[in-house]
């Protein structure tokens, strides 16, 4: 019998990644302190200390829950039989959708000299997805070399395109996803279009590494 998660932690982690947002969406995360978080999300300093690091932790909680959805779309297109250039923009057109979302959140964090946790954490979203794909891909057409080296690569250059987008208000999301479409190695269409493309990568797949260090009381 699997365990239920218990609502009132359901409703902690909600308010907690809202809150998060709310204030990173004003200014980089690196200046958000654990007791306006508390009170924002109207919980206690202990409550967040007791679950997280430092505020960047329930903000890229919050981001990658949003890429999730997603990812759910793309695996809902490729269920309908869609193809593997299709499939491709989708990918890209739902992450310039969420960076949309999150614009100020993105915006304010890039713009910070000492906030490198959501480039970060962004990093190895795609990161983790590249070496998904990888790892169930088949064919071909598919590289025989290091995957950690695509995968670094690939998720270094599409979060310096977004990077790029958002430092540039003469490139637009189009422009982006066009842009990108036409970097990318035309092996991941030809193996998406085999049936082989992987579902979601996993959202916990970071560490303490992406995070601003001590939380600031």
């Amino acid at each position: 019998m699997s365990e239920r998660t218990d609502p009132r932690v359901t409703r902690t982690t909600g308010a907690l990644r809202q809150a998060v947002v709310r204030l990173a969406s004003q200014r980089p995360v690196s200046q958000i302190t654990v007791a306006e978080l508390a009170e924002l999300a109207g919980v206690t300093r202990a409550t967040v200390y007791n679950r997280y690091g430092s505020p960047l932790d329930p903000l890229i909680e919050a981001l990658y829950a949003d890429l999730e959805t997603g990812h759910r779309l793309e695996e809902r297109g490729r269920a309908e039989g869609h193809l593997g250039p299709v499939l491709l923009r989708l990918a890209i057109s739902e992450v310039a959708d969420h960076v949309e979302r999150f614009e100020a959140v993105y915006r304010n964090a890039l713009g910070d000299p000492a906030d490198r946790g959501v480039y970060d954490a962004m990093v190895r979203h795609f990161h983790d997805y590249a070496l998904s794909f990888l790892a169930r891909a088949a064919g071909g057409g598919l590289p025989r070399v290091s995957h950690q080296v695509i995968a670094r690569f690939l998720a270094q250059g599409f979060a310096g395109a977004i990077k790029a987008w958002l430092s540039d208000p003469d490139i637009t999301k189009e422009d982006l996803v066009d842009a990108t479409m036409a970097c990318a190695p035309a092996w991941w269409a030809a193996c998406a279009a085999d049936g082989n493309q992987p579902g979601p990568a996993p959202s916990a797949g970071y560490g303490p590494e992406v995070g601003i260090g001590r939380a600031r009381p």
